[in-house]
């Protein structure tokens, strides 16, 4: 069984780059050149654009990174799940989103703008997300409707 750690080793790059960017002195410079480079190379590797600056706590998971697009100024909280292809950026005249804990977003789906994807929201695949989803809904289509979590009697 081939194991496929290319999400982690791209996430480890970023994080590493995060923690020195406001460090001063000669190793702090030497460690972001490195951290750098090694998010080129497995950017390269998977496919992948994710920022170096946007916000990616350690325990989000890209199982599939090919094709992944995050804008310097998404975050995403711990627990996300997403899956290749999405698309998490902005829109003209706003900002990016903010995935919150526990999410998952469809093969394919675009989140845009100034948004907010709630708390073990789900986001369909290749579904287009211009407006907030709450916590515990899903959104899915073209562009997305959001569904309401069913009520347990």
């Amino acid at each position: 069984m081939i194991i496929d750690h290319r999400d982690k080793r791209l996430i480890r790059a970023i994080h590493l780059f995060q923690r020195h960017r406001g460090r001063k002195g000669p190793v702090s410079a030497l460690i972001r050149k490195y951290a750098k480079h090694s998010h080129a190379f497995w950017s390269v590797v998977s496919g992948s654009d994710i920022s170096r600056r946007a916000q990616i706590a350690d325990t989000v998971r890209f199982p599939h990174p090919t094709g992944v697009v995050v804008h310097a100024d998404a975050i995403i909280e711990g627990d996300c799940q997403i899956m290749q292809q999405v698309t998490i950026g902005q829109r003209k005249g706003t900002s990016a989103p903010v995935l919150k804990k526990g999410c998952y977003i469809g093969a394919g789906a675009k989140v845009l703008g100034g948004i907010t994807i709630g708390e073990r929201a789900r986001v369909g695949a290749n579904a287009v997300v211009m407006e907030d989803v709450p916590a515990d809904s899903s959104a899915v289509g073209i562009p997305a409707r959001i569904i309401a979590p069913k009520v347990q009697t």
